[in-house]
């Protein structure tokens, strides 16, 4: 398991802050980041737990000011507590120039 997003990676969006009440329920169940795209979890306040599927029973917590980075296609969820609040970061490769533009 990497712990860094990949070198030249760039990143492309930012999830709004979520929290108890607002976190998607898709987020607190089993799923995936698309292929080719690394995410990273960064929490904002309180305590976030994080499991990935392919490791059971390692649940971890994270507190204000912890991330983990999420690999492509690696399922996992999202353990939430009522003082939880964060936010998913996307990372993608670079995009390549297209014809015309400078590179």
């Amino acid at each position: 398991m990497t712990d860094r997003i990949p070198e030249g990676f760039e990143l492309t969006r930012t999830t709004p802050l979520f929290g108890h009440d607002t976190v998607p329920a898709g987020l607190l169940e089993a799923h995936r980041v698309a292929e080719g795209v690394w995410g990273r979890l960064v929490v904002h306040a309180g305590e976030v737990g994080f499991v990935f599927e392919d490791a059971p029973g390692s649940r971890l917590t994270l507190v204000a000011g912890d991330s983990i980075v999420i690999p492509p296609a690696r399922l996992h969820h999202v353990d939430l507590d009522r003082s939880g609040r964060f936010c998913v970061e996307f990372y993608r490769p670079p995009r390549a120039p297209s014809a015309g533009e400078e590179g």
